[in-house]
């Protein structure tokens, strides 16, 4: 069986020698820059992991279209700092701040032509089913993108619909990185379907962490400015779980600190504390982690259903606890 250190191997030597054309370099290289500044790599380890179940060793017929799916990732980033006129990606300067908006435009656009080019060397036997779901996952992140855009006008919006946008907008990447991967190892079609459940519960309860994690979590461990989420406004779990339990009157609590002001720092200490007191009154902090676990619990369950030896079941336990962990 490939064990998880091997899977750390595959792809840390995928990622450094993963190379996109040389000319013309002001269409290039902002993909290179993408790469280059890392993330946690989530989507291709689960899609390698996927396929470590059912086969013993990696070949380029995993390899490439496992980097493909993070390509696809890398290009949404690019487009997504745009849209939300973010500064800083992975603590440096996001694309279209270190080039500008049109090359940011363009080198988006190219890096997802990339993405299929790379989809495309996926084994002939598998290919029709490999780019269905790869091309349906794509434009269910972009509905997921325009949902959490329209969202972005609204006072508050029901859970359902909260759902909803994270299960396009987050978690369908990651239930295609693992029906990827086992629809590439020639799994059955049960099987494949099983994961891809898997990774859908499994990104909710990711998306569901990373909004605790934005207002709860150590700056230093989460990686980012902590309270990100209020100051902007944004729709999170915690806001949209807030709004569902809130009488009239916080109701009303809640909309006036969302109007607070944030031109200086003391401002934004401000917003995020009287926000932060809202949700302690109402408990969706507590909630938020019952629901990851929730979610959690759901996912392993979808695994439990595919009879795998004891081993091979706490590759995917252990990938689903590092990859919410910081939030349980």
């Amino acid at each position: 069986m490939i064990q998880e250190n091997h899977i750390d191997s595959a792809l840390k030597e995928l990622f450094d020698n993963l190379t996109f054309t040389q000319e013309p370099a002001g269409l290039y290289d902002p993909l290179r820059y993408m790469i280059e500044i890392g993330g946690k790599r989530i989507r291709p380890r689960l899609c390698l992991s996927a396929y470590a179940l059912y086969k013993d060793e990696f070949c380029e017929e995993i390899l490439t279209p496992a980097a493909a799916i993070e390509v696809f990732h890398s290009f949404t980033l690019i487009h997504d700092d745009i849209m939300d006129k973010a500064d800083v990606r992975r603590g440096v300067p996001t694309v279209y701040r270190k080039w500008n908006d049109n090359t940011a435009i363009l080198s988006g656009d190219v890096m997802s032509i990339e993405s299929y080019k790379m989809i495309a060397k996926a084994p002939a036997k598998v290919l029709p089913k490999a780019l269905e779901l790869f091309s349906k996952t794509a434009a269910e992140v972009c509905e997921g993108q325009q949902y959490d855009m329209d969202f972005e006008s609204e006072d508050f919006v029901p859970m359902e619909h909260y759902m909803k946008m994270i299960g396009l907008k987050t978690a369908v990447l990651i239930a295609c990185a693992a029906k990827m991967g086992a629809l590439i190892a020639e799994a059955p079609e049960e099987s494949c379907d099983l994961l891809y459940r898997y990774g859908y519960d499994l990104g909710l309860a990711f998306q569901v962490a990373d909004d605790w994690l934005d207002t709860y979590g150590d700056q230093a461990v989460f990686g980012k400015a902590i309270g990100g989420d209020i100051l902007n406004n944004k729709k999170s779990w915690l806001m949209t779980r807030a709004f569902e339990k809130a009488s009239e009157q916080t109701r009303g609590q809640l909309l006036a600190a969302m109007a607070m002001p944030i031109a200086t720092e003391e401002q934004k200490a401000q917003k995020i504390a009287a926000v932060k007191a809202i949700y302690a009154e109402l408990e969706v902090g507590q909630e938020a982690k019952q629901e990851i676990e929730r979610l959690h619990n759901q996912a392993m369950g979808h695994i439990s259903q595919l009879g795998l030896e004891a081993e091979k079941a706490a590759l995917l336990e252990n990938y689903a606890k590092k990859l919410i962990g910081r939030a349980k």
